[in-house]
């Protein structure tokens, strides 16, 4: 094996890791959001409302943003 087979070989597997980190960031977030049970209940006079869980929120697009961008980098690195 080449040096630069290796390397082709890592940048594939970087990119993959990139685009499943991405997904469930995305799941995570969209989830947190959505889908899952309130973190918190605000109760007023005219409403109940119930508010997400807005650090899994964060945390999942962090993942998102960081998948997609390991995974560009990965895909566009030339050498």
């Amino acid at each position: 094996m080449s040096a630069t087979e290796g390397g082709r070989t890592l940048r594939v597997a970087l990119v993959i890791f990139g685009i499943v980190l991405a997904a469930a960031g995305g799941v995570l977030a969209y989830r947190s959001y959505f889908v899952e049970p309130a973190a918190a209940v605000v109760i007023t006079d005219a409403a109940v409302r119930e508010v997400p869980n807005m650090a899994r929120v964060t945390v999942g697009l962090l993942l998102l943003l960081t998948g997609a961008a390991l995974a560009l980098y990965a895909a566009l690195r030339r050498r």
